[in-house]
């Protein structure tokens, strides 16, 4: 999605200017191996690693933490509240973070210590089965769920949970699902949701058999993936305040909310009514969380490094550390230790105005010209991420390091290959038109920007647009930009959520994410193909292949980082990773050390 939607503190990361957060993958032990001479500052593994778990990686419980034990408070600081507690109104990451602490969908993502990823059964008994080409998918519930007053959890609820995505004051959720069941856009006009007092005919259940089966409208192989987004959560049927619920959710998963003081505070505790043995994701070791909202990157990061009092049990929850104190976290021995980081999920890219640009050289040209190091710089140097070469992002299933345009050998620009495409294209001197959001890092990195434009003979003109309204004015389909500053985050960790958004032709409107107007049949038909490609791996592998023609063939984007996030945390908190999906901590992993 946008960058403004579910992983919004991407877009704001860079925004934040002198106090940017940085950002990254898993923690592992391949450092300085993932980028082929893109060269970081963490330690990560590109693998692509999302695999479909079996029924025995979906039952529990969860593997234990080592060095791990139960009690004990954990603290989260982060700067801002979470927007939403009602699961069909999450569509950002930190909130999903925190719902992962009582929020169940029916399929989820196990981690291991490695920050590779299983797709594996959560509520169900394992990642589900597929029939009818794609088009349908069955679902069997585990034994044993209870909601937080002690009631069993019923595939009515789980059914419930998915109905409740077409009410209408659910519209800050994603859609997948509802688009698929119903095969329109316009999904609401087909169906009102729960309350109406009707059900969706695409979807049914048995109680006695404990299944819930979707009938889908086109195939879709991956609806496994979609089910385990947070906007997919059950919600108890008799246990639904509606519109109220996003106050006071209740729990299936290990914590309950407690209290919740609005852009103040919020305590979490056990939940007595979940069992373990249902749960082959989440541990369950602090006794509570408390999270502190308000304080931003650098207070947070120095009471951290102080690691006084409270703050000992304290983890910088969604905001990282700032450019300002990277180093000195960095390059202290005993700080460094209290760190975790991972690449944030997606791309940050500049999307060049098909309709605008026509001449495949020159857009082209712009890509050899563009300084990825000169910009990296700007942003912290390689702890601030990785260069982007392609589309697909390290953590996407097929993911290939392709570099069509030889960036990592020259992350400096190449002035001369792109005057060289000009001159053959014969629009030497061409205009080009740069619009990003207003900032004092991109304030930086315009500069920049334009100088080398202007070596590799092209016409900058420099358009700075207000960062509160920048979404708005680049999804224009009559905007008068050339290249727009950009960026998306996947949904799920497969091609078709970066690669449909981006570039189905059938897409562009005002507020579409398709900036580049990219409007080519073969695209449309290989991304329609792709989707129903049901072998995990041989999807990736036709995404990495339609990634590659794409920026060979169309040259829409120049890609430009994976971004690097690094957390602090204090010296009494154990088990703290780099979330691959969410860009937090994996907050159910963490303990209170002894």
């Amino acid at each position: 999605m946008s960058l403004s939607r579910r992983n919004f503190v991407i877009a704001t990361s860079v925004a934040a200017g002198g106090s940017m957060v940085l950002s990254a993958c898993s923690s592992g032990s391949t450092a300085g191996k993932g980028n082929k001479g893109g060269g970081h500052g963490g330690a990560d593994k590109y693998t692509g690693a999302v695999v479909v778990g079996t029924k025995e990686d979906s039952t529990g419980p969860a593997p234990e933490v080592e060095g791990a034990k139960k009690g004990g408070t954990i603290r989260g600081i982060a700067p801002d509240d979470f927007s939403h507690l009602d699961p069909q109104r999450i569509y950002f990451s930190w909130n999903s973070a925190v719902g992962d602490l009582f929020i169940r969908c029916l399929t989820g993502y196990k981690i291991a210590p490695d920050g590779s990823m299983k797709l594996v059964g959560d509520l169900a008994t394992d990642a589900g089965t597929i029939g009818d080409g794609g088009k349908t998918w069955t679902f069997t519930l585990k034994d044993g769920l209870k909601w937080e007053d002690g009631k069993e959890l019923t595939v009515e609820d789980v059914r419930h949970g998915i109905e409740r995505g077409f009410a209408s004051f659910t519209t800050e959720g994603a859609t997948y699902a509802q688009t698929a069941l119903t095969g329109s856009t316009d999904f609401r006009s087909k169906y009102k949701g729960p309350f109406s007092g009707k059900h969706l005919d695409s979807v049914v259940t048995d109680a006695a058999a404990k299944t819930i089966t979707f009938k889908l409208a086109e195939a879709r192989p991956d609806f496994n993936f979609t089910l385990a987004m947070t906007s997919y959560g059950a919600v108890p049927v008799k246990g639904d305040s509606k519109d109220r619920y996003d106050k006071d959710p209740v729990s299936c998963g290990p914590y309950r909310i407690k209290s919740h003081a609005v852009d103040k505070s919020m305590t979490l505790v056990r939940n007595p009514h979940w069992d373990p043995n249902t749960d082959s994701i989440r541990t369950a070791y602090p006794d509570s969380f408390v999270y502190e909202f308000g304080p931003e990157s650098l207070p947070a990061t120095d009471r951290m490094i102080a690691d006084d009092g409270d703050d000992q049990y304290a983890i910088m929850a969604y905001s990282g550390v700032p450019a300002e104190r990277i180093q000195k976290v960095l390059t202290d021995p005993e700080l460094k230790k209290r760190t975790f980081n991972g690449l944030l999920t997606g791309i940050y890219y500049y999307a060049i105005n098909t309709k605008r640009i026509t001449d495949l050289k020159v857009r082209q040209a712009l890509i050899h010209a563009w300084p990825l190091e000169q910009i990296r710089k700007i942003y912290g140097g390689p702890s601030a991420g990785d260069y982007a070469t392609s589309i697909l992002s390290p953590d996407i299933l097929g993911y290939a390091h392709d570099d069509v345009y030889g960036k990592l050998k020259k992350p400096q620009g190449d002035p001369e290959a792109a005057k060289k495409l000009l001159k053959e294209a014969g629009k030497e001197g061409q205009k080009v038109v740069y619009a990003f959001p207003q900032s004092n890092t991109y304030d930086k990195t315009k500069v920049v920007i334009e100088n080398a434009l202007k070596a590799a003979g092209f016409d900058p003109v420099i358009k700075p647009l207000d960062s509160t309204s920048y979404y708005d004015q680049v999804q224009q389909i009559d905007n008068k930009f050339d290249v727009m500053w950009f960026g998306w985050s996947p949904d799920w960790p497969t091609g078709y959520t970066l690669v449909q958004p981006l570039f189905d032709g059938g897409t562009i409107a005002n507020g579409s994410n398709n900036i580049s107007q990219l409007k080519v049949d073969w695209v449309d038909a290989a991304i329609k193909k792709n989707v129903a490609i049901a072998d995990p791996a041989a999807a990736g592998k036709a995404w990495a292949a339609l990634d590659k023609r794409i920026m060979t063939e169309e040259a829409p984007i120049i890609p430009e980082t994976f971004q690097r996030r690094f957390y602090l945390y204090g010296s009494k908190v154990g088990g703290a990773m780099f979330h691959p999906l969410w860009s937090s901590a994996v907050f159910y992993k963490l303990f209170v050390k002894a």
